[in-house]
């Protein structure tokens, strides 16, 4: 009974768990389509980074500006993946964040993933 009761209470407490993608595989992404604007520890100082305006984010921050689904709380996984699908432009970003609408829902969630792993 108390086994049960503790895994009752596991799966109420953290469930995203179970859903979270997995940044060592959403770091393989990020190289090839996010790291030249990025850079490698997502300081937004990529090698192309320094040519735009505004700036490439700088994930090390944690902070995201756009709420893409109108909820009314920017920087969600839900935010970051509509981001990632139809490029900054749509939301109001730099257009030369280019939208990565052929990934596949587990890439985007194991991008992200990986974007969220570079908060320090």
């Amino acid at each position: 009974m108390l086994r049960l009761l503790a895994l009752a209470l596991a799966l109420l407490v953290a469930p995203a768990a179970f859903a979270a993608g997995d940044a060592a595989a959403g770091k393989k992404n990020y190289d090839v389509l996010c790291f030249t604007c990025h850079g490698s520890a997502g300081k937004g100082d990529g090698p192309a980074g320094a040519a735009l305006t505004p700036p490439p984010r700088d994930f090390s921050k944690g902070d995201f500006k756009f709420d893409a689904d109108k909820n009314g709380k920017a920087g969600e996984d839900a935010d970051l993946k509509l981001v990632i699908k139809n490029g900054g432009g749509a939301y109001g970003g730099n257009p030369a964040m280019a939208p990565w609408g052929h990934l596949a829902d587990k890439d985007l969630d194991d991008l992200i993933a990986f974007v969220r792993s570079l908060k320090k």
